[in-house]
């Protein structure tokens, strides 16, 4: 995690009057962005601070808006405890404006997400989900499972717990 990063995760965590507010991306929006939001609500809700957050997930491919998350993603993430229920959306340029951050996937979500921001400071609101990984040294995304079978939901999963875990700790 960058020192700049570390200084707004901070700033975040310091504000009292309002919300910190996040968006999980990926690309369709069925997969690991609403696993992710349905993870970090989990956490977040445990821990008895999910007043102090709005969180959402979204996708750069609008073909799936609408739809629930794909349901071997539901199947596994409910294996786990999480209840999957976000319905798809495709990445809005008032997302810029509504989130502080957003967190990115995988590297193409990255590049296409800062090349999508409005601003050069909207640009530094995305941030890759893996920069808070710590039990996954060295990953650099999280991999689409839409092609891959059980393993490849689990290992996502995985991941996102990691980071989830992370990012909360980060802003409590």
């Amino acid at each position: 995690m960058t020192p700049s990063l570390q200084t707004r995760l901070q700033q975040l965590a310091n504000r009292k009057d309002e919300k910190i507010r996040i968006l999980f991306v990926c690309l369709g929006n069925i997969c690991r962005s609403p696993a992710a939001e349905g993870i970090f609500r989990s956490i977040i809700e445990e821990r008895g601070i999910a007043d102090r957050f709005i969180v959402d997930s979204a996708g750069l491919y609008g073909g799936h808006a609408g739809e629930l998350p794909d349901p071997r993603m539901r199947t596994h993430a409910f294996r786990r405890g999480y209840n999957l229920t976000h319905h798809s959306r495709p990445v809005r340029s008032s997302d810029f404006s509504d989130f502080d951050l957003i967190l990115s996937m995988d590297d193409s979500n990255y590049s296409r997400l800062r090349a999508f921001a409005p601003s050069p400071e909207d640009e530094e609101k995305v941030i890759r989900t893996t920069d808070f990984c710590r039990h996954h040294p060295g990953a650099t995304h999280v991999p689409d499972p839409y092609y891959e079978g059980a393993e490849g939901f689990e290992i996502v999963l995985d991941m996102l717990e990691d980071a989830c875990q992370s990012l909360a700790d980060s802003l409590e």
